[in-house]
């Protein structure tokens, strides 16, 4: 199974300051050296963590890029010009504070299918990030996306074992159905190096995308390195 590594959360702590630093595309080398198999990024429409300059920078890396993003003209544009490897299409809301849930890509088919087919015929490949239900995964393939990437929140966030096996039977009907149909599948959101565990018995998943837990235990991994740094700066 492939890890992609969702760099996001450098450039949060980045913007909190207004600063230069850290820096998404030195985290991304450093996400490669350690076994990466690709960098997600999202270019959000407030730009609050990942900014322009940031995926341009990104795309100059050797590895496969995944610029996430809602299905906005504005969006479409700059995904044509930078020419992702991926993009993945995901619902945005301006006041949350991390991707509730799944696109609806029932309720907003008919807007869909132009932006999905113009992004595809440029020969970017689109994933659409959806609930572990049914009727969003058989509409993806209507709509002829090649991937989709499986929303995990539900079972990552639930409170007891019954609750979190109802969310993998879930996961794991929704992933054979995507199969069973012609659809690649991906899953992320929520994930960490324990739950992580669970969903990578799922047959029939490529690839996991998985960025807050990953900064945040680099966090403390990295704090003794970083203090001793600062010390030999000091002599």
């Amino acid at each position: 199974m492939k890890l992609g590594v969702n760099i996001d959360h450098i450039a949060t702590l980045r913007q909190a300051r207004q600063e230069t630093f850290p820096d998404p595309v030195e985290a991304a080398r450093e996400c490669i050296a350690g076994g990466a198999d690709g960098i997600v990024c999202h270019l959000r429409e407030d730009r609050r963590h990942i900014q322009d300059k940031d995926v341009y920078r990104l795309r100059e890396l050797p590895t496969r890029l995944d610029l996430e993003m809602a299905a906005t003209d504005e969006m479409v544009k700059i995904a044509l010009k930078l020419k992702p490897d991926y993009v993945t299409l995901v619902p945005e809301k301006r006041q949350e504070i991390t991707t509730e849930g799944g696109l609806d890509v029932v309720k907003h088919s008919r807007k869909l299918r132009p932006i999905i087919n113009k992004i595809q015929e440029a020969g970017i490949t689109v994933s659409l990030f959806v609930d572990p239900v049914l009727a969003q995964v058989e509409e993806s393939a209507v709509l002829q996306a090649k991937f989709i990437e499986i929303h995990t929140g539900m079972f990552a966030n639930a409170k007891t074992p019954a609750h979190r096996k109802l969310e993998l039977q879930k996961i794991g009907t929704a992933v054979q159905k995507a199969r069973l149909i012609g659809l690649r599948i991906n899953a992320g959101h929520g994930l960490d190096y324990k739950n992580v565990k669970e969903i990578v018995g799922v047959p029939g998943i490529e690839e996991l995308n998985i960025g807050f837990s990953i900064i945040a235990r680099a966090v403390l991994l990295g704090m003794r390195k970083a203090v001793a740094e600062m010390k030999e700066a000091l002599k």
